[in-house]
């Protein structure tokens, strides 16, 4: 517990600090998961007839976004699902396959890493971490709020029960000297680990939508007396900083901001009988507006001690968001804000608060519609 004490602490923006803003275009990516009939076997090999038919996502990407350079080793993924579980098949190229955690729950991207980011509501609060390398070591863990909203430290203790897990290698682990393809990875998230983070439907229902993302750690190695060590930089004495690469660009080298997450859609279908599209939905870009106040709001702040209800004070333009009544409704006390955008039909209200909680209220309008 000490290590993941000392992580928190490290990673936390607390709120002396000014909050970073992602700078790239709000373009989360999007996939749509299909039905298997057929429980897949959970072997690491992605061989089953389900996952020929399920489609790669796109290979991933720098974390701050195409401004950085295309990552030296593709990784890619499919999605699929049925009544008990998620499945998740991961293909990480790696021409040195290496690792050296044996250990449940330590620090997983110490080395090489594939990881999971799971936010069944999208409201960024109660999401699941979840790291493994090629040893198929695992992390889980739970985030009660992202770490720059709480000074409380991830529930290391979180397990996800009936988790299932394999890595299969395409080369030999630890073996300087001889060119690997990589590592393949396969998961089976049980239905019931997400009851515990969100009140949604578990098995979804068809064209619900997720927040998910998926991460790669890559550290810069050499061989030294037949074992791979971590680049260091002569500079520093420590290592060099390790490349960080996702399926949905975050714009800011930190994976907890899951406003910045893919979307992952349910389908009924099963895979490879029906192509379907995206549903868009208007309250996202509602909950995105919103997000741009919560950013400014953090940091009017930390420079000044107090949330404003002005919002030209923080630097937010005049803008229409299709399906919602403008300007925004702010409220704030001295430690607390809230804002909202109410629907044109007035049946919702899209909502944010200080601590970055998200959230959709319905009205009795609504309601007896």
């Amino acid at each position: 517990m000490k290590k993941i004490f000392l992580l928190f602490l490290l990673s936390t923006v607390c709120f002396a600090q000014q909050l970073p803003i992602p700078r790239i275009k709000f373009s989360p990516q999007k996939y749509i998961c299909y039905y298997t009939s057929k429980p897949l076997r959970i072997d690491g090999k992605l061989s089953e007839t389900a996952w020929k038919k399920a489609k790669w996502t796109n290979d991933f990407v720098d974390i701050e976004g195409p401004s950085k350079p295309i990552p030296r080793f593709r990784t890619r993924v499919k999605m699929l699902w049925d009544s008990s579980y998620l499945y998740i098949g991961a293909e990480i190229n790696e021409p040195e396959v290496w690792a050296t955690l044996r250990q449940r729950d330590t620090v997983i991207f110490y080395d090489n890493d594939f990881e999971v980011f799971i936010d069944p509501d999208g409201d960024t609060h109660r999401y699941s971490e979840f790291e493994m390398n090629a040893f198929n070591t695992v992390w889980d863990l739970l985030l009660i709020k992202p770490y720059r909203d709480t000074w409380n430290a991830p529930l290391n203790d979180w397990d996800i029960h009936g988790l299932k897990t394999a890595v299969t290698v395409q080369g030999t682990i630890n073996k300087p000297g001889d060119k690997d393809k990589g590592w393949t990875v396969e998961l089976a998230f049980p239905w019931e680990a997400f009851k515990e983070i969100a009140q949604v439907s578990t098995p979804p229902k068809n064209e619900d939508q997720w927040r998910i993302n998926f991460s790669r750690v890559e550290w810069k190695t050499h061989v030294v007396n037949g074992i791979y060590k971590k680049e260091i930089n002569p500079a520093t004495g420590k290592p060099f900083p390790e490349d960080n690469w996702v399926w949905s660009p975050q714009g800011v080298v930190n994976m907890h901001y899951p406003e910045m997450w893919g979307y992952i859609q349910f389908s009924t279908n099963k895979v490879g009988t029906k192509s379907e599209s995206f549903v868009e939905r208007k309250e996202e870009a509602a909950k995105w507006y919103l997000r741009q106040i919560y950013y400014r709001e953090r940091n009017y702040f930390d420079s000044t001690g107090s949330f404003t209800t002005d919002l030209k004070k923080i630097g937010m333009k005049n803008e229409d968001v299709p399906g919602f009544e403008m300007p925004p409704v702010v409220e704030c006390t001295t430690d607390y804000f809230e804002a909202r955008l109410q629907s044109l039909d007035g049946t919702e209200n899209v909502c944010i608060r200080n601590d970055s909680r998200v959230w959709i209220k319905h009205s009795l309008k609504a309601q007896t519609k």
